[in-house]
């Protein structure tokens, strides 16, 4: 054993075994032993413990009470005499009483002794019961015993909801029929009453009354049908639209930039969901940090409802680094730097770096760290500017220039990149995209080496109704790309390159603790003959972001070699059940199929390779950390039967 974990070791038995300097309190070794700390008799004060009968074995129902009790809460301070804890007791009647009433028993009965002796709730057993309790003094814990009955529990019979405006029942066309119905032998349970106010309050915000509020709640006891009737009063206050939008905070950066990226227009109907969905699309500026946007105190002359937005700003300059490694894919690293602010219009200046090792031989698996050569270094250097609201519109402009050396065991290639395109957005969740895209280098593969260049001219355009960017739980992204490709520059290449990619999630329940997520891939490329198209640019699948269980890159036809050599057309889908355990755990079972094909469209008499595993996942605030174990369905001989893959983020 290491002397430093020796030492800590070593510190956390002597506690254990001493325990502290506080002579009313035992020691519990962080509640892993089940029991709760009790206190220790002692000659300074009245030590006692707590127990609560007649409950038969209802944890939720001993758990409010303990939860409403100040005996139980306050049981390791210890009062300095028995009167002390006699009025302690007697002070937590009418708690316990209404903490059985807000769960639904009102024919409750509640008794307490302290060292055997009762006391009421008017106070009687007072003395009598601080004198017995004085004989415990650092002798023994005093008992305090709360003698329940609970009685049977009352039902929910009618609920009926009225219009403070006119005195009479609301209109129930207001709220859905769920909201206004009674379940049978519904609990009469405080908490379930509030709720429903809670949910009628929010169906009128949702129906444009932003104003609504509950202004009175009567519940009727029927002791002898053991039921509550309840009325509500609800004033909707006057259907109002969106009003102003008003900005607050953030001085650093344009408020037309902001203004760009609020979708709400003024009169329409008011919608609490637009403004989270504001929240959400303002959040999308790199340079702004918290986004709060509120509802107005008052309607304005117009009847509609002002909005406040109130922002704050990131800091400005920001660096990260990140290491990944799969023993399919090998060893990379990442870094960047970015200006989130570049010229206070919220600008986006980012420079990556991203480097790994290539394989050094065709093994199925990267086992090993050979001698690094420079030859079989891989990466990428790329800067990345974003200019979002040109002129105060929704369009931005988007500057990509980049450099690249790509080394598989099928071919190797080293190019640089420039893209500039203008991108339309129609709301928060819509996009579409156009530009120019420049490209030359040189690729060497089972054809020999070539020189060649692109002129291209991207469309694109992109759906994304998703809650989350690393893990969403609901909602659709659908992404889709154009690229004619002419043939105008030396070594130039004439062609149509295509690929879309859609995936959905699916919650199974409300905390999204289950959730179900498919992805569906395809790709073509036309106009081009394969061994003319850039090794880049032609498709492979394989790989953590493609089927798991098979090497970066390694599904391919294999055109007449004996090796993937790339295809025209791409086929790709996954299924995944994300399933949380606790509330950073969660597994994560999964299938995946896929495979590149040699003709210009997907053809699905061709094998496609299959891959099934396990992930796990561990969820911080900046997004799951990923290690998923796969293993291929229908391998080759060169494949691995086990392919580890770590990362941050979802697989898709």
């Amino acid at each position: 054993m290491k002397p430093d974990r020796l030492s800590f070791v070593a510190v956390v038995c002597a506690i254990f075994v001493f325990g502290g300097s506080e002579p009313s309190r035992a020691f519990d070794f962080f509640g892993l032993f089940g029991e709760p700390e009790k206190a220790t008799p002692n000659p300074e004060t009245v030590a006692y413990e707590v127990s609560f009968a007649g409950l038969d074995g209802d944890g939720a129902l001993d758990q409010n009470l303990k939860d409403a009790s100040n005996s139980w809460r306050l049981r390791l301070e210890s009062p300095d005499a028995g009167v002390g804890l006699a009025r302690r007791v007697v002070a937590d009647y009418p708690r316990l009483t209404d903490a059985l009433w807000a769960n639904g028993y009102f024919n409750a009965t509640v008794r307490a002794s302290v060292a055997g002796v009762a006391v009421s709730p008017e106070g009687h057993g007072v003395e009598a019961a601080a004198a017995a309790a004085e004989r415990y003094r650092n002798a023994a814990l005093v008992p305090v015993r709360f003698e329940i009955d609970p009685g049977p529990v009352f039902k929910l019979r009618h609920v009926v909801v009225y219009d403070a405006r006119t005195n009479a029942p609301i209109d129930p066309a207001l709220f859905s029929r769920k909201a206004l119905g009674v379940e049978p032998d519904e609990p009469a349970r405080a908490a379930a009453v509030r709720a429903r106010e809670a949910e009628w309050v929010d169906q009128l915000r949702d129906k444009s009354y932003p104003l609504a509020k509950v202004v009175s709640s009567r519940p009727v006891i029927l002791h002898r049908e053991h039921a509550m009737d309840v009325a509500v009063t609800i004033d909707p206050g006057p259907r109002a639209g969106i009003g102003e939008v008003q900005l607050s905070g953030s001085s650093g950066v344009d408020p037309d930039v902001i203004r760009s990226f609020i979708y709400l227009e003024e009169g329409e109907p008011y919608s609490p969901k637009k403004l989270a969905d504001t929240r959400r699309s303002v959040a999308r500026i790199e340079a702004l940090g918290g986004v709060k946007v509120s509802d107005g105190d008052r309607l304005d002359k117009n009847g509609n409802l002002p909005i406040l937005v109130e922002t704050s700003e990131r800091k400005r300059h920001v660096i990260g680094a990140a290491a990944m490694f799969s023993n399919i894919n090998g060893p990379a690293l990442r870094a960047y730097w970015m200006d989130r602010n570049l010229f206070g219009g919220g600008e986006r200046l980012r420079v990556d770096l991203e480097g790994g090792l290539a394989y050094y031989n065709n093994s199925s698996a990267f086992l090993a760290f050979p001698h690094i050569e420079a030859s079989n270094l891989v990466g990428l250097a790329h800067v990345g500017f974003l200019k979002p609201a040109l002129w105060g519109t929704r369009n931005d402009l988007l500057l990509d220039a980049s450099a690249v050396r790509e080394r598989t065991v099928y071919y190797w290639a080293s190019y640089g990149n420039f893209t500039g395109a203008i991108r339309h957005r129609f709301s928060d969740t819509a996009s579409i995209q156009g530009g120019i895209e420049v490209e030359g280098g040189q690729f060497f593969d089972a054809w020999g080496l070539h020189n060649y260049s692109l002129l291209g001219f991207p469309l694109s355009g992109n759906y994304d109704s998703t809650d989350n960017a690393l893990a969403p739980t609901r909602g659709v992204r659908v992404v889709g790309r154009v690229t004619p490709y002419v043939n105008a520059l030396p070594h130039g290449v004439g062609m149509v390159e295509s690929k879309g990619q859609a995936s959905a999630y699916y919650a199974l329940d409300e905390d999204a603790w289950r959730i179900i997520a498919g992805r569906v891939a395809v790709g073509s490329i036309v106009g081009a003959s394969i061994e003319n198209i850039p090794a880049s640019h032609r498709f492979f699948a394989g790989g953590g972001g493609s089927v798991r269980g098979y090497r970066y890159k390694s599904i391919s036809p294999y055109n007449g070699f004996d090796f993937p050599t790339g295809g025209r057309s791409l086929f790709e889908a996954s299924l995944e059940a994300r399933l949380r355990v606790t509330q950073n755990i969660g597994v994560v079972p999964f299938f995946d199929i896929g495979a590149a094909f040699s003709s210009p469209w997907p053809d699905f008499g061709s094998t496609l390779r299959a891959a099934a595993g396990l992930g796990l996942r561990y969820y911080t605030a900046i997004g799951p950390i990923r290690v998923d174990v796969a293993t291929p369905l229908n391998p080759r001989p060169v494949d691995s039967r086990i392919a580890l893959f770590i990362g941050i983020g979802e697989s898709f």
